[in-house]
């Protein structure tokens, strides 16, 4: 054996995003590119806004001694003291550069703020259905994921949360707008969250954290407002990229923000600092960092996605689909019309769709839709939609 037992494990119970996006380009290379619809992955097609390109041309054409040399760990000072004030902007909160890490990116914010709060045999709630990376993840740092269900809405359940939680819970990890099924979570669950957590802190004496991932904060429709987890949760370290706001995900560059009312938040912070470098990141790319630090406000059209969300929701609807209309993202999360996911995920491939089963995500009997893709995929993808449902009832109808 040519690589670690662990890393054999894992790639066998792999990321089944990533597994249906390496399928697509197999079965793109035997039936053609323009034949294959792919939903499988958050990859949006939507360009930078213009700003990014004009920012881009010129930070790239000047000549300034020291542009691509190291920087401190956490970045340079004046993109966190842009992120900063755009944060203190949307929250009323006191941030400063201090409080805040540029990272490679959302997954690496992730795996550093884990890395810097966890120790070997901690625990961190994720709710189900999840991003299935927070498990590999929480295995890099020797954490022990706990999942809590989530309610037939999708929305969260406080009494399952609450029954996850133990004297070993270290932190829970929150997404909204949430992949895979683009809920948004209110006020409400936020404060109760809050109360949740405070309780629990007071009974043990131990911080337990609230790891917010939200690269979908700006992605939202008719007008919602999402809350920010800061708002309500003084524990909490929030964990954003540019890679959807601003249609950038190649770029890898994103941010780590602690509240400044989070208890241990210079420690955090400074130790934050010392897991960028000694996980391999070092520092977030210097081009990107100083191309974003202007961009902080900006994000791309919505209505976009919004009029994409709306054509493949309708048509869905009006086949037969049980599904949700999601507030935010860029995901549909239907449910399948047979018990057994990934067999109709199969059953969409033979009609060259692709999407991603939600045994993938930890909710069996859902199917995850990608809908950052072009118009006229969506459109020509409808009858596909229509025969997989048909064959579906009647191999239902048959057993």
């Amino acid at each position: 054996m040519y690589i670690s037992t662990k890393v054999k494990e894992n790639l066998e119970k792999a990321s089944w995003i990533r597994k249906m996006f390496e399928e697509g380009i197999r079965m793109k290379k035997e039936f053609g590119e323009g034949e294959v619809l792919d939903f499988s992955l958050g990859n949006p097609l939507m360009e930078p806004p213009d700003e990014f390109f004009e920012q881009l041309e010129r930070i790239a054409g000047e000549r300034k001694k020291g542009q691509h040399r190291y920087m401190p760990n956490t970045g340079f000072v004046e993109t966190r003291q842009a992120v900063a004030d755009q944060l203190s902007l949307e929250t009323g909160l006191p941030f400063t550069p201090d409080h805040i890490i540029m990272v490679c990116g959302a997954a690496g914010g992730l795996n550093v703020a884990i890395k810097t709060i966890i120790d070997p045999g901690d625990e961190v709630i994720i709710l189900a259905p999840y991003f299935v990376e927070y498990l590999f993840y929480l295995e890099n740092h020797g954490a022990r994921p706990v999942i809590a269900e989530t309610g037939e809405d999708f929305l969260p359940d406080m009494d399952s949360i609450e029954n996850a939680l133990t004297r070993r819970t270290r932190a829970i990890i929150v997404n909204s707008p949430n992949n895979p099924t683009g809920r948004v979570y209110g006020e409400a669950f936020y404060r109760d969250l809050r109360d949740l957590l405070q309780k629990r802190e007071r009974e043990t004496g131990r911080p337990v954290y609230l790891l917010a991932d939200e690269p979908y904060q700006r992605l939202v429709y008719e007008g919602i407002k999402p809350p920010r987890a800061f708002q309500y949760v003084p524990n909490c370290i929030s964990v954003t990229s540019h890679s959807k706001d601003l249609s950038i995900p190649g770029e890898r560059i994103g941010y780590m923000a602690v509240s400044p009312h989070c208890a241990g938040a210079s420690e955090i912070i400074g130790g934050a600092a010392f897991c960028n470098r000694t996980l391999g990141f070092v520092n977030a790319p210097a081009l990107a960092q100083r191309i974003v630090a202007g961009l902080q406000s900006l994000s791309v059209d919505v209505k976009d996605y919004e009029m994409k969300r709306d054509l493949l929701y309708g048509a869905l609807k009006g086949i037969g689909y049980e599904i949700h209309k999601p507030e935010g993202a860029f995901y549909l999360f239907p449910k399948s019309p047979i018990p057994d996911d990934v067999q109709f995920v199969k059953i969409l491939q033979r009609e060259k769709v692709l999407t991603v089963p939600g045994s993938g995500f930890g909710r069996p009997g859902y199917f995850r839709i990608a809908y950052c893709v072009e118009e006229k995929t969506i459109r020509r993808s409808v009858d596909s939609f229509k025969k997989a449902w048909e064959e579906a009832v009647g191999v239902n109808a048959r057993l």
